[in-house]
């Protein structure tokens, strides 16, 4: 009697656990926000419609974010001129910069590659220069990279490594 018993609890904690599992996995599968497994990357002629979509109507804002993020997407100052956005790719990261037409560069948002992080210290701009830094996440024998933006004569955006002020 005492085997049976023990065979049914079993059988009922079994049961328990599958139709759990079944019931989290159908609400992640109906649920609107679609969760992490549903989300996919933008390519960038998505951000820059994304972008062109939000400049458009000056009411939307932006989402707010369930976790914080390493990204940094401010919205636009009010002083903000016509301008041009591009996307620089660096080995750090990524930037979205704006070139002015008064000749100053204004950092939109930027990203950390995998594997590195920004530094808080941000000069965004608007400004003849903007400053950044990618840091190594977790490798100490990786030097840090501390970026300076420029608008060229051509209007687009220039990246370059510059000295550590740090070191």
């Amino acid at each position: 009697m005492r085997k049976w018993r023990s065979a049914v609890v079993t059988a009922a904690w079994v049961g328990v656990g599958t139709a759990a599992g079944a019931l989290g996995a159908w609400q992640l599968a109906t649920s609107d926000s679609g969760g992490a497994a549903h989300s996919r990357p933008l390519d960038e002629g998505a951000v820059e419609r994304a972008l062109a979509a939000t400049s458009a109507s000056p009411s939307a804002s932006p989402s707010p974010s369930g976790s914080p993020s390493p990204s940094h997407s401010p919205s636009a100052t009010p002083s903000q001129k016509q301008s041009d956005r591009s996307t620089l790719r660096f080995t750090g990261g990524t930037a979205t910069v704006e070139c002015r037409s008064d000749g100053t560069v204004y950092l939109v948002s930027w990203s950390p590659a995998d594997g590195f992080h920004m530094d808080d210290d941000v000069e965004r701009g608007p400004g003849p220069v903007a400053r950044l830094e990618a840091e190594p996440s977790d490798d100490d024998e990786q030097e840090d990279l501390p970026y300076e933006i420029h608008c060229g004569e051509d209007g687009k955006p220039r990246a370059g490594v510059v000295a550590d002020a740090d070191d």
